[in-house]
């Protein structure tokens, strides 16, 4: 029998609370999640604040978070809750849940890494665009690291080697036995995004699938019971 999937809160509970907000990590806690995956922007002096488009809308319209100061985001309010900075999380969760963050831009990896390699296993990035990986593997090689993708590479395991990185995170739609026995034999786990479906939960958990990163925790997590 497979072990049981780890369980990622997507944007934390971002069913029950406004995603990428303290509110939300610290309801998935509450929930029973093993982890929190959430979405970084570096602002105009260097501060990674937590949310998941490059702009933030407000009532004079859609603002740019590379534009503004700390200062700027920290006046700002999504659905009533404000913009954390990654290092808020990090205190926030104190160490109780593993933090998955989603390197979102170019200069964003070194940050990140500066906060999260203190945290050892507890804390790993992940992106899209893979030269924030690489970046982050030649700052701080122990920090854990993943690749985001929406593709079925021929080769499923490349983009690991290229990045020297432990994890894939993949769209679930994408995920086989194949791809998952594929990735376990180089040594890597894999990640599916973003999982809402307790059948689908179900399924891609006897496959072997090593995290399940959901938007409703849960609901997945009495699936898996």
């Amino acid at each position: 029998m497979p072990k049981p999937p780890e369980l990622i809160a997507h944007r934390g509970a971002s069913k029950e609370r406004p995603e990428n907000s303290l509110a939300a990590f610290v309801r998935a806690a509450e929930l029973g999640a093993d982890a929190i995956e959430l979405d970084v922007h570096l602002t105009s002096d260097g501060h990674l604040v937590v949310h998941h488009d490059p702009t933030v809308k407000t009532d004079a319209g859609p603002l740019s978070i590379r534009t503004m100061t700390l200062a700027d985001a920290a006046g700002l309010r999504v659905r009533g809750e404000p913009i954390a900075t990654l290092a808020d999380v990090i205190g926030a969760m104190g160490g109780k849940l593993r933090i998955y963050c989603e390197l979102k831009g170019v200069g964003t990896a070194a940050p990140a890494a500066a906060l999260l390699a203190p945290m050892g296993e507890r804390a790993a990035v992940h992106s899209f665009d893979h030269r924030m990986i690489a970046e982050a593997e030649a700052l701080a090689p122990d920090l854990p690291r993943g690749v985001l993708e929406a593709s079925y590479h021929r080769d499923v395991t490349f983009p690991l080697r290229d990045v020297q990185a432990e994890a894939l995170w993949q769209n679930e739609a994408l995920i086989d036995q194949s791809l998952v026995d594929s990735v376990h034999g180089s040594g890597a786990r894999v990640i599916a995004w973003t999982v809402n479906s307790p059948d689908r939960a179900r399924a891609l958990a006897a496959m072997g699938v090593d995290g399940l990163c959901t938007d409703d925790v849960a609901g997945i997590a009495a699936a898996l019971k």
